[in-house]
């Protein structure tokens, strides 16, 4: 049974285990980065999953911020998603069309929560496929130990383009991230 439901939340028709994650690559932020990045991306993997542990280098009011990702370096009006945020008292919702970059909801504020990251898990479907455009999925959170408001958040999105996907920019949500920040690549077998 859980095996059936991973499948079907990755679509695949088969079930998903650990030995089907291969690990491509990890990027760790020194500590100033404005984007951290994935280049030269095989396409021998059916999906890619992206884990992130990151926190904002900014001195932002408020406690959590959206890092953003775009594909093989397209900076244009290519991608829309939409998400869902909630923090324990409210939620909100939201959609957004003709965007340069698809968000990633959560990166901690170093200033706000010290010592505290924000994660994110990234699934990027049928990156190398050339017929199809790409859907993203993203969970989210941060934790600010009572200090602010904690968040978590879903979202999904899609990238207008039918080329493979090659390359991945990652760029920090209030302008750097801060050292630790740290994004790992994974390739998911189909």
């Amino acid at each position: 049974m859980i095996g059936n439901s991973i499948a079907g939340f990755l679509g695949t028709g088969v079930a998903v285990s650990a030995s089907s994650y291969e690990s491509i690559a990890t990027v760790t932020a020194a500590g100033g980065e404005a984007s951290l990045s994935f280049t030269s991306i095989v396409g021998t993997y059916k999906h890619l999953q992206i884990r992130g542990l990151s926190k904002d280098g900014s001195n932002a009011s408020n406690n959590s911020l959206s890092n953003t990702i775009n594909f093989n370096g397209d900076t244009g009006l290519n991608y829309t998603f939409h998400r869902l945020v909630g923090n324990g008292s409210s939620a909100s919702a939201g959609g957004f069309a003709n965007r340069t970059i698809i968000t990633v909801e959560s990166s901690s504020i170093g200033s706000l929560t010290s010592g505290l990251f924000a994660v994110s898990i990234v699934d990027i479907l049928d990156y190398s496929s050339t017929t199809k455009y790409k859907t993203v999925r993203v969970l989210a959170g941060n934790d600010s130990n009572g200090v602010a408001t904690n968040n978590i958040a879903m979202s999904s999105g899609v990238w207008m383009n039918t080329n493979a996907i090659t390359t991945i920019l990652i760029s920090a949500a209030g302008g750097t991230f801060s050292a630790g920040s740290t994004f790992a690549l994974y390739g998911i077998k189909g």
